[in-house]
């Protein structure tokens, strides 16, 4: 007679965990986050979690990185990135070592942005000007860095 599904043990938290891993990285709530919602106690959650970060699974610090460099590579900015960290329950200055310092680097990504939305040519009127400060800011850039681009104030875009 075949096994209903109700005589079969329950799933190991750590190889639910595992399986997440393997698609993706993960931080550590988030991992913990998907374990509660299919009905792991706490306790357990964290045991896993432990074991995973002990066998190396599981690493914060891979994840941050991971993170960083994909959106840098998708065009987002400083605010962006860290909003999205701290949304996944990792402390947002944990990104930092994999940011650009200088404000004029992160001018001239949101620049890139910019003219990869609305083509070279900068906006003169202000309800244009308007729109693609919205688009950059809800890229994640400063006031400041937008403002710099919307000037035409960053160097190393000219016409080739």
């Amino acid at each position: 007679m075949p096994k209903r599904k109700t005589d079969a043990a329950p799933p190991d938290p750590g190889d639910i965990a595992a399986r997440l891993l393997a698609r993706r990285e993960h931080s550590r709530a988030e991992l913990a986050t998907k374990l509660r919602r299919r009905g792991i106690g706490q306790a357990e959650c964290e045991s896993a979690l432990d074991r995973l970060e002990a066998a190396g699974a599981l690493s914060e610090a891979r994840f941050v990185e991971q993170l960083a460099t994909s959106r840098l590579r998708q065009g987002y900015g400083p605010v962006r990135i860290r909003a999205d960290l701290s949304a996944r329950g990792v402390d947002p200055g944990a990104a930092d070592p994999h940011l650009p310092v200088d404000d004029l680097d992160w001018a001239e990504r949101a620049e890139q942005s910019r003219r990869a939305r609305f083509g070279s040519a900068v906006p003169g009127e202000y309800a244009e000007r308007a729109r693609q400060a919205r688009f950059l800011e809800r890229r994640g850039y400063t006031a400041a860095q937008i403002a710099r681009v919307l000037r035409g104030d960053v160097d190393g875009f000219g016409d080739n």
